[in-house]
């Protein structure tokens, strides 16, 4: 009973802060039974600090929402740091954007929320690996134990390495950076099932804007019906285009569609290097966002748009473990929008059968009443 009361009091001080660095009333944030909750499900707490941190002057050692977002994970609440782990793909999304394309300006503030999040896992890890087992594919079912075993020695499942054992750091050096921004969104990928919505969706935008590739084999795997009007139109030579003659050079600017999929595609970000480090958590969590069958159509369609994004940076880069992910994932995003439709047409060929299939009349209902 003690330590529940404490966590809320906890969650309502938190929330209390945050009013005062926002100004924003949150009264009824910290008047709910489970505040800490209610402040991560709240849009427009979201809105108004990603606003904040959106500042181009946001970031620096001095700023009190990067202050906000390190006290409350050092918390060590649960629900508070479910929290701060919402607000971490815009973090570390405006972090690596700025720090490639200005690296002048002071982003501490970003580098110790981020920090703080490597050294809880660098923590919890205890110096060892993390490791994932790989069956052993020469026995016929990867579930159970043949009865008969084959002559030889016993055969052992072996251990693929995800990460090495995590070294302990004090500051973010420019080679370490991408492996500590990977480790943080690790940790947002264990706890990506309590998400909201739009914290995912801020993660897919960043992660097609860090890819910064456009080109036409991002649609190498889609059909003609699924291609964006604005992409079909040019293709068909009906899109408009403007011919600016340079040095002789004619140069074609085609006007593409802004928006892919019914979702805004706005660039947010920044093209920047993705070493296998810190794309591999990036495509895991866009993995959940692609497939998990609660996420929202336009978190599985802004995932879409960026792993084809990743897809042709991997292919340019020439990246064989990227250009296999991010393949196999959209073999499994349009397998999984094709039984979409197969079920959607099987419904509406249901329903219209049924509207042209004439029903029996009933017979009269008979009563029988005794005398």
């Amino acid at each position: 009973m003690h330590s529940w009361w404490a966590s809320i009091s906890k969650a309502r001080a938190r929330i209390e802060s945050l009013s005062s660095i926002l100004s924003l009333p949150l009264s009824s944030l910290t008047d709910s039974d489970r505040p800490a909750l209610s402040l991560l499900s709240s849009s427009p707490v979201y809105s108004a600090l990603s606003a904040a941190l959106s500042d181009p002057l946001s970031g620096s050692g001095s700023d009190p929402l990067c202050h906000w977002l390190y006290d409350t994970f050092l918390s060590s609440d649960p629900d508070l740091r479910l929290v701060v782990f919402s607000f971490l793909p815009l973090l570390a999304g405006l972090y690596l954007s700025r720090i490639h394309s200005d690296p002048s300006p002071s982003l501490a503030g970003f580098e110790a929320v981020l920090l703080a999040i490597y050294s809880s896992e660098c923590k919890a890890r205890a110096g060892k690996p993390s490791l994932v087992a790989i069956p052993d594919l020469s026995q016929p079912s990867l579930y159970h134990t043949p009865r008969t075993r084959s002559p030889g020695p016993p055969s052992r499942a072996s251990a693929g390495v995800l990460w090495p054992p995590l070294e302990p750091q004090v500051a973010v050096k420019s080679t370490k950076r991408a492996a500590i921004v990977g480790i943080a969104l690790d940790c947002y990928y264990k706890q990506i099932s309590q998400m909201p919505s739009w914290s995912k969706l801020e993660l897919c935008r960043f992660a097609a804007a860090w890819a910064g590739q456009d080109c036409s084999c991002r649609r190498q795997f889609d059909g003609d019906e699924e291609k964006v009007d604005g992409f079909r139109a040019l293709e068909d030579g009906n899109g408009s285009e403007d011919e600016i003659e340079i040095d002789g050079v004619v140069e074609v600017v085609r006007n593409l569609a802004i928006e892919e999929y019914g979702v805004n595609l706005e660039p947010k970000g920044a093209r920047i290097p993705l070493p296998w480090e810190l794309l591999q958590p990036v495509l895991r969590i866009l993995g959940h966002c692609l497939l998990a069958p609660l996420n929202a159509k336009e978190v599985k369609d802004a995932a879409s748009v960026a792993v084809r994004s990743l897809y042709a940076r991997a292919s340019h880069d020439l990246v064989p473990q990227a250009i296999l992910a991010t393949r196999s994932l959209i073999q499994l995003d349009k397998r999984a929008r094709e039984a979409v439709k197969a079920v959607a047409a099987a419904a509406a060929a249901n329903a219209s059968s049924n509207a042209n299939t004439p029903s029996k009349a009933k017979k009269p209902e008979i009563l029988l009443v005794s005398k």
